[in-house]
């Protein structure tokens, strides 16, 4: 008896699993917090913890799920000013020096 193997599918390289296998990635999560105290670096500012490892693998470890509350970080918008900015010449004029002693070594 003969067992084949399923390859990937296309769009999935092969040994990476699915995204819905991974579970939350901290890093991109708002509530990710860096502490001060080198033993507990990593907490989860929704849930409220400090954790030696990144919070959602504490959350895997300890409740058997992966972590609920991940919230993808926001990232500002610049505002388009509402005035257009004047440009700066390209040529800055230099001031003369206004020493009258030269120095020698």
């Amino acid at each position: 008896m003969t067992t084949r193997k399923t390859s990937p599918p296309a769009d999935e390289p092969e040994g990476k699993l699915p995204s819905m296998e991974k579970g939350p990635n901290c890093w991109d999560c708002r509530f990710l917090g860096i502490t001060w105290n080198p033993r507990m670096p990593y907490s989860c500012k929704l849930m409220g913890f400090r954790s030696r490892m990144i919070p959602s693998l504490e959350v895997l470890r300890a409740d058997g799920m992966f972590c609920m509350g991940f919230m993808p970080k926001v990232i500002p918008i610049a505002p388009v000013p509402a005035t257009p900015v004047t440009q700066t010449p390209a040529v800055i004029p230099r001031r003369k020096k206004l020493t009258r002693f030269l120095w020698e070594a």
